[in-house]
């Protein structure tokens, strides 16, 4: 993602575009700190609404902004904390809220992350490329949202068993929409349909989130640096942040972790999955239905050499949690359980894979004897408005939820959740993982063989993520010139 060359008629064409359309572009020093945006842009914010087709939402794409659907300000971070009451173990485990983002999830800034470079570079023109958004969910809802707001076409492409509320909501955004065989964890097969695109269509441009390092770059800072601020707010005296929990899925988001690590020497870092498709785990495969964590490989851009733990979640625990949370008999017996209403009114903010994060860092807790005063992180990245359709089919498939079925579920859900089918993971063990890496990289995706092993160097993750500084000059130069 090095930037080496500029296109400076494709960059004429889109600093064109861009003053046609009043767009301003955000630095990612601004997403990371909202308070550095102009006057001017926040009132502008204050008459849009948080999913509007405007160009200025592009300075939502943070997690700071207010949690309101029209227009709202900026605050200094949206959370949750888990009582012990909830979670069973003394650990504080709190995790931000991504609904809060435009499109409601926080992909559609690793969507930016991965186009900005492109666009203030030249190397993608917005006037005559198309966008493509290969994805298990979100992402290719965030790039399609990042195209609108730009004015250029996008394609996405998901797999056809995801919840239909996506296909729905990018229809009505005016994406393409190519869906590929399968559920969550057939990746391959998205891939199959990239190859298959740019043999036949040439006037597309691939963002691929599996291996484009705009997508942890954009985690590393903004999404890190939201939990760092976090924890200054919640700290008390002795307090430390002790490990960072996170669905893999890209690799994308677990990227804030190195972000922990780097400024709380000695945080874990746990990658999750699903237990039906335990790629990390024990190099298995399968099916799952936590939506939107796609398996079967390791991402290009998963830092492996940084993860400590790997966790596997059986996804119909997520399932039952799903309808624990959505549903009144549900909201009853954790009332009975000591919950609080208030945190029972947050629930809904927890979509599927930010249910798997829960129960992985209750496990993470577990297994490394966390106490209170030890903060577990782990992000909610996109809530229950993407998933109605799903307690819907669990409601036709099992019934209606009654008080001795939401009882049963705490029982199973909650109460049962033990360090079991967790990896703690060697030197050799990580080495191992990265190694995955070329069966489909090297042998499929025509990677290099020089290019995993520099994956495998500390230096290049180092470089890479510094890479953030040189972006925010070229953007604050783009900017200038489409202000003329």
């Amino acid at each position: 993602m090095a930037i080496t060359e500029f296109n400076e008629a494709v960059l004429d064409r889109a600093v064109r575009r861009c003053r046609e359309r009043g767009v301003i572009m955000p630095t990612f020093a601004q997403m990371r700190d909202p308070s550095l945006i102009p006057a001017e842009i926040h009132e502008k914010l204050s008459h849009v609404g948080l999913w509007d087709v405007d160009p200025v939402n592009l300075f939502r794409i943070t997690w700071k902004n207010e949690p309101v659907e029209h227009g709202g300000g900026f605050n200094t971070g949206n959370w949750i904390e888990f009582p012990s009451a909830l979670t069973g173990t003394s650990a504080r485990i709190v995790g931000i809220v991504g609904k809060w983002f435009p499109t409601g999830a926080h992909k559609v800034g690793a969507g930016y992350g991965c186009l900005a470079p492109r666009l203030i570079t030249g190397q993608f023109d917005p006037t005559a490329n198309k966008a493509v958004w290969p994805s298990t969910g979100n992402f290719c809802r965030g790039g399609a949202f990042d195209c609108a707001l730009l004015g250029c076409e996008s394609v996405a492409i998901l797999p056809e068993g995801m919840s239909r509320e996506r296909f729905d909501w990018l229809r009505e955004i005016g994406a393409e929409v190519i869906a590929t065989p399968g559920t969550e964890s057939n990746v391959k097969e998205i891939y199959d349909e990239c190859w298959n695109i740019r043999r036949t269509r040439p006037d597309c441009v691939i963002f691929n989130q599996f291996e484009e390092l705009g997508n942890p770059v954009w985690h590393y800072h903004t999404t890190g640096g939201a939990f760092q601020d976090v924890f200054g707010q919640i700290a008390g005296p002795g307090d430390r942040v002790a490990g960072y929990v996170s669905a893999t899925g890209s690799a994308g988001t677990i990227a804030a972790g190195d972000y922990l690590k780097a400024h709380n020497p000695g945080v874990t870092i746990t990658a999750v999955e699903a237990l039906q498709c335990p790629t990390m785990l024990r190099c298995g495969y399968g099916e799952h239905r936590i939506e939107g964590i796609g398996d079967k490989h390791i991402p290009w851009i998963h830092n492996v050499r940084n993860t400590d733990l790997v966790a596997a979640i059986d996804d119909e625990r997520c399932m039952d949690l799903l309808r624990l949370f959505n549903e009144p008999a549900g909201h009853e017996a954790l009332m009975r359980n000591g919950i609080s209403e208030e945190l029972i009114g947050e629930l809904p903010l927890l979509g599927i894979s930010s249910i798997c994060n829960l129960l992985a860092a209750i496990k993470t807790a577990q297994w490394y004897g966390y106490d209170s005063h030890d903060v577990v992180f782990i992000p909610l990245t996109d809530a229950m408005e993407l998933y109605q359709s799903r307690v819907e089919e669990q409601r036709e498939t099992h019934g209606a939820l009654g008080d001795h079925d939401a009882a049963r579920l705490i029982g199973r859900g909650l109460d049962a959740v033990t360090t079991d089918n967790l990896r703690e993971l060697t030197h050799p063990d990580r080495r191992a993982l990265h190694n995955l890496k070329y069966f489909t990289w090297v042998e499929q995706q025509e990677r290099t063989v020089e290019d995993l092993e520099r994956l495998w160097d500390r230096d290049f993750w180092t470089e890479t993520y510094a890479q953030a500084d040189e972006w925010d000059r070229l953007i604050e130069a783009f900017n200038k010139r489409v202000a003329g």
